[in-house]
């Protein structure tokens, strides 16, 4: 059975680094590659990149850095969106492997 993915992506990459420890220290998850978007909208947006943090642990261990992660990027820039995935089908695992930081 995979391990439970838990996402949030915040106003940028100082967000995404404050809202990973946070999530690491809360609880017993690892971090996945970060992820970033540079929307269309983006000098509308508090800070013009969004990042995404993944964890990956047991459910119960994902939802308490998905919080913890919330509140520390709240008080930095903010926080777009979080969702938690128990237990991601194959398929799904492909696609929460891509990320856009090591693109040019």
């Amino acid at each position: 059975m995979a391990n439970a993915v838990g996402m949030i992506e915040v106003f940028g990459l100082v967000a995404a680094f404050v809202a990973g420890d946070a999530g690491c220290k809360a609880a017993n998850v690892t971090i996945e590659t970060f992820d970033r978007n540079k929307p269309a909208n983006a000098d509308s947006l508090p800070v013009p990149l969004i990042v995404m943090v993944k964890f990956r642990g047991g459910v119960e261990d994902v939802k308490a850095a998905v919080e913890a992660a919330e509140a520390a990027a709240n008080k930095v820039s903010g926080v777009i969106t979080k969702h938690i995935i128990a237990n991601p089908e194959a398929d799904t695992e492909k696609l929460l492997a891509l990320n856009g930081l090591d693109k040019n």
